[in-house]
């Protein structure tokens, strides 16, 4: 029996030919074979517009707080209370979809993110106290991940076919890697050609918008799945030791992003920082079309590797040097993420799969700004800015030690 390609019908999810059995009518590229399936394009167009806003929301809030306020610190405590309050709100909203679906909460939770971000931009307009920009930040945590519903979809689309689903994986890592490209610079010539308020308040926009046109999607919505189990997706095994991976690779990126912004110190800083994006992003496009994806341990061993280029051209203290140096350590960034996701959506049940996924980022995100907070406080004390990038090469290699000591990433190796 040939393999088989799950395609979205009338009547639900029916079987269909594999592509190869209809070579005249379906692109040899496999990027675009995914999207021959009816609907992919929709919700892929409408995803991405929800996702662009994750890029833009921090340096907006950052630039309007401090305009009106005049407080850099003021500006991170409030960006960090935003990321505190995600971190602990999007497991449960993930936990909701997976329970009630994508669009009955998804919708319902960006309206609410979308108008704290709104309330923010209000309160910053009106020069409230600063209670009043922690609490309005608050709500701004129930943003749902609309990453993991775009990953869900196509794990229920190609269930079956690990190679289709291994380039899925792939294009939407480069998506992540684009947004975190895009929107910084969008935010900040918004924020600049208009008013300060402006990019939290198109962000918000953008962000309600897409989830509304990726929603609307019904066709490709994955049916809620019956409950197999009563306990989180943490008593899987070994979902544990890849939450404690994603946490040092999490501190792997907050360390080299506030090490270069400290090392370049300059407007050419956000440039430079986004070719370790683009580096990822074209990796990521590649990965997707092997033959065969790596194991999670050789991920980490790579990009423990590759992370010494920033600090070796560090040394010699050129810009341009550094530029290729970031542009390399990416390179192993989106293979290392896509492997992991890979790896959370076979350890976790199917009808956890966005809470595990939203666990992952969750666990992430709380490297990032570990790694963060220790990248600033090197960089204001150590007299050489060029120490700071040994941290991402040490996070790279405590990530692939936890790797290794726990043995979660001989469950990464599949054959596509």
């Amino acid at each position: 029996m040939p393999h088989q390609l799950l395609v979205p019908t009338p009547a639900g999810p029916g079987l269909a030919p594999r592509y190869r059995d209809r070579p005249a009518a379906v692109p040899r590229n496999p990027y675009l074979r995914l999207f021959v399936l009816p609907g992919t394009r929709a919700f892929t167009a409408g995803n991405l517009i929800a996702r662009l806003p994750s890029g833009m929301f921090g340096i907006s809030g950052v630039i309007m707080i401090s305009a009106a306020y005049d407080s850099y610190a003021l500006a991170g405590s409030v960006a960090a209370t935003g990321l505190v309050s995600g971190a602990v709100a999007a497991p449960w909203v993930a936990r909701l979809v997976d329970r009630r679906g994508q669009a009955r909460i998804a919708v319902p939770a960006a309206a609410l993110a979308a108008a704290g971000q709104v309330l923010l931009a209000l309160c910053v307009l009106g020069r409230t106290p600063a209670w009043a920009l922690f609490a309005a930040v608050a709500l701004t945590g129930t943003a749902p991940n609309a990453g993991g519903m775009s990953r869900a979809r196509w794990a229920h689309l190609l269930r079956g076919d690990p190679a289709a689903l291994h380039t899925a994986n792939s294009f939407e890592q480069a998506v992540d890697e684009l947004c975190f490209m895009l929107g910084p610079v969008l935010a900040a010539v918004v924020c600049s050609a208009f008013f300060p308020e402006a990019g939290t308040l198109l962000a918000a926009a953008l962000l309600l918008a897409g989830v509304l046109l990726f929603t609307a999607q019904r066709s490709t919505e994955p049916p809620v799945a019956p409950r197999t189990s009563a306990g989180s997706p943490l008593s899987a095994p070994g979902m544990v030791p890849l939450l404690a991976v994603f946490l040092a690779t999490g501190a792997i990126f907050g360390s080299m992003e506030v090490t270069a912004l400290a090392f370049v110190d300059g407007p050419a800083a956000g440039p430079v920082l986004a070719l370790q994006a683009a580096g990822s992003c074209a990796a990521g496009l590649l990965y997707g079309r092997a033959r065969r994806t790596a194991g999670l341990a050789v991920c980490l061993a790579a990009m423990t590797l590759v992370m010494t280029a920033p600090l070796l051209a560090a040394r010699t203290g050129s810009l341009a040097a550094l530029a290729a140096g970031l542009l390399v350590a990416g390179m192993a960034t989106a293979p290392t993420m896509v492997t992991g996701m890979g790896l959370v959506q076979r350890l976790v049940p199917p009808d956890r799969l966005n809470e595990g996924m939203t666990l992952a980022v969750t666990a992430l995100l709380a490297g990032v700004a570990a790694g963060a907070a220790l990248g600033g406080w090197t960089a204001d004390h150590t007299p050489d800015p060029a120490l700071g990038f040994v941290l991402p090469v040490a996070a790279a290699a405590l990530a692939l030690a936890l790797c290794a000591a726990t043995g979660v990433g001989r469950r990464g190796a599949v054959r596509t």
